[in-house]
């Protein structure tokens, strides 16, 4: 496959454009299809395709600085735009694809966007990082599969080109099933979206739940691995493009904050507020925590590309660290200017509401916390 020339990209006009719509993504919940086109244009979906199938790859340091920038612009967009890049990153360093599946997914992926995403979640059962067998299920037949199953929380249900389903040969652990991504292109018959998606935060992500009704899936689709023999796989692009994301929310924050601090004159101060010490101390705060987690980020980024697997060892206590930072600064700001900050036309309370769903994603907190102690108690 010839690779066509890559835009050089430009973040922080990606970053604005986005953040031109964001408001209006966040207030109807549509699918942001005019901004999923902007990250397009800008070649941004392909940037984890890898070398071997024509594609820039990311490393680990560049992952961050695009959610960085994303994040800031639209985080919904942002979190649409790493579900894809991911997926590109893992068949980039450990294919599973059906080659020819993988190849016309690179080559539409010029043309227009191609969104991805694993769809692994269920009402009943929670995330899968919390253990457990999937109910989805394939069943054998002539050529391929019949796959059955009801997901939940599945990021950009409405646009997706590809469904990388989660789903098992059984329930059953006793008979060592078999698990893997089934991949489901979204047209299949029987893929039916139920609108569920009325969230706090991320509220353009179209994370709505899928049912899937006697979904064929060819035999190559779906290549599992006994129970028995899963492997955890870690990516550090992903774990801190994540935290980055959030982070990029912080910074968003930050901007409006200093804005208002230098815009806002009251009659009895006859001064803007970021003349007084008061403000110069909540901005430093906000600043400190954000230095922070871009340090964290940006430098187990580069011993993750340096291949240090003690860095490794430490992704899900940088996504803490990172988010919790975020969190901090986002409130810090809300809390130092009171009603202004939760104003619906302003939009620091979007901010807030955004990064707060920094939380849900894995590793949660007290898995992260669970992980690091665990490790921390072993004797050596």
């Amino acid at each position: 496959m010839t690779a066509q020339p890559e835009t050089v990209w430009d973040l922080d006009e990606v970053r604005d454009q986005l953040a031109k719509r964001a408001e209006e993504n966040d207030r109807t919940g549509a699918f942001p299809w005019e901004s999923i086109q902007v990250v397009h244009e800008a070649g941004l979906l392909r940037a984890g395709i890898g070398s071997a199938y024509g594609g820039p790859g990311l490393s680990s340091a560049e992952a961050v600085r695009l959610f960085l920038a994303l994040g800031a612009g639209d985080p919904s967009v942002a979190l649409l735009t790493a579900m894809t890049v991911f997926q590109h990153q893992l068949q980039a360093t450990a294919p599973w694809w059906p080659e020819e599946t993988y190849r016309k997914v690179v080559a539409d992926s010029w043309g227009r966007p191609v969104l991805l995403n694993a769809v692994r979640a269920e009402p009943e059962w929670g995330a899968p990082a919390r253990g457990g067998l999937p109910a989805t299920t394939v069943s054998k037949v002539e050529g391929g599969w019949i796959l059955n199953g009801r997901k939940g929380f599945a990021t950009g249900s409405e646009g997706l080109a590809y469904h990388l389903v989660w789903a098992t040969t059984s329930t059953d652990p006793d008979d060592d099933p078999l698990l893997a991504h089934a991949v489901v292109p979204g047209d299949t018959p029987g893929i039916e979206v139920i609108r569920t998606w009325d969230h706090l935060g991320l509220r353009a992500t179209s994370t709505h739940d899928v049912v899937y009704t006697d979904v064929f899936v060819p035999e190559e689709n779906f290549r599992g691995v006994p129970l028995s023999q899963q492997g955890r796989d870690v990516s550090g692009s992903a774990v801190l493009g994540l935290a980055a994301l959030y982070v990029g929310v912080a910074r968003a924050a930050q901007a409006w904050f200093v804005k208002f601090a230098n815009e806002r004159v009251p009659t009895s101060l006859g001064r803007p507020i970021a003349t007084t010490e008061r403000i110069q101390s909540v901005a430093g705060e906000i600043e400190v925590q954000l230095i922070q987690a871009e340090e964290v980020l940006f430098g187990l980024a580069a011993r993750v590309d340096a291949h240090d697997p003690v860095a490794t060892q430490r992704l899900l206590s940088a996504k803490l660290i990172a988010t919790r930072s975020a969190v901090t600064a986002v409130q810090t700001a809300v809390a130092a200017l009171g009603n202004p900050a939760l104003t619906r036309h302003n939009p620091l309370q979007r901010h807030l509401r955004d990064v707060l769903c920094s939380r849900v994603h894995p590793p949660q907190d007290d898995a992260a916390l669970l992980i690091a102690g665990r490790a921390s108690l072993k004797t050596p």
